[in-house]
């Protein structure tokens, strides 16, 4: 594919644990593709799973098949076709996470939080929602947490988040919410819960809920222009 491009791209194959790139997107599982800092495909893509997960295929799966290799291949064409035309911003919006079933409304939610309260889905009802997924392991996840918790201030109670924690030990996870004394609802995340709301390949992940519940957007990883977009979208929902 790199030849078909005549100089224009280069591959770039990168050891596991070596990778800023995955390191920002807490990705921690391979394969994973970027194009430039886009992530087009993630493990789950080509259907490996990891402990605890529910295999459920993925958009490259059976990876040995033709059909497969073809998908793979149009797709790492269109990525390929967007950057180098200079629009970034239409790659990130057809990159593969955000792409793969998605869903369309907040999942319902019966689960403890850290502080030993109930929550529900209707426990959220009426506010706009941001659900962030992250792992004490992920440093780009401390980042996303800190400037959720300056966002949570600036709109107080009309915004509710909630914070799940993904392969990631209980006592860590407490020792690092009781450093960030975030005004968040912590949340273990079991496998059956961080499956309710799709297919989640890397960390962090927020997803933004409307008042009613509706998916308004998923913000994979953390890219330079994650805080810029989600404010933008927030703004429109809570004016």
């Amino acid at each position: 594919m790199v030849q078909e491009f005549g100089g224009k791209v280069k591959f770039v194959s990168e050891n596991y644990g070596d990778s800023t790139l995955a390191k920002r997107f807490g990705v921690t599982r391979y394969p994973a593709i970027f194009v430039d800092d886009v992530l087009v495909a993630t493990p789950n893509d080509f259907g490996f799973y990891g402990p605890g997960e529910k295999e459920q295929g993925g958009r490259y799966a059976p990876l040995k098949s033709a059909g497969a290799h073809q998908r793979f291949r149009d797709d790492l064409t269109r990525m390929i076709d967007l950057l180098l035309a200079g629009d970034k911003a239409a790659a990130r919006a057809q990159a593969a996470p955000s792409t793969t079933k998605a869903i369309a409304t907040l999942p319902a939610l019966e689960v403890t939080d850290l502080d030993g309260k109930k929550l529900r889905r209707e426990d959220l009802a009426g506010r706009v929602v941001l659900v962030e997924m992250w792992a004490t392991w992920c440093p780009p996840c401390r980042g996303t947490l800190g400037w959720l918790g300056e966002v949570k201030k600036r709109y107080g109670d009309r915004l509710a988040v909630v914070a799940v924690a993904v392969e990631s030990d209980e006592p860590q996870v407490r020792k690092l919410t009781g450093e960030l004394k975030l005004p968040f609802r912590w949340v273990m995340g079991t496998p059956e819960l961080v499956r309710s709301f799709g297919d989640i390949g890397a960390v962090p992940t927020l997803f933004l809920f409307d008042e009613k519940g509706t998916t308004v957007d998923v913000f994979y990883g953390a890219p330079p222009t994650l805080h810029g977009a989600a404010e933008t979208k927030l703004a429109s929902l809570l004016k």
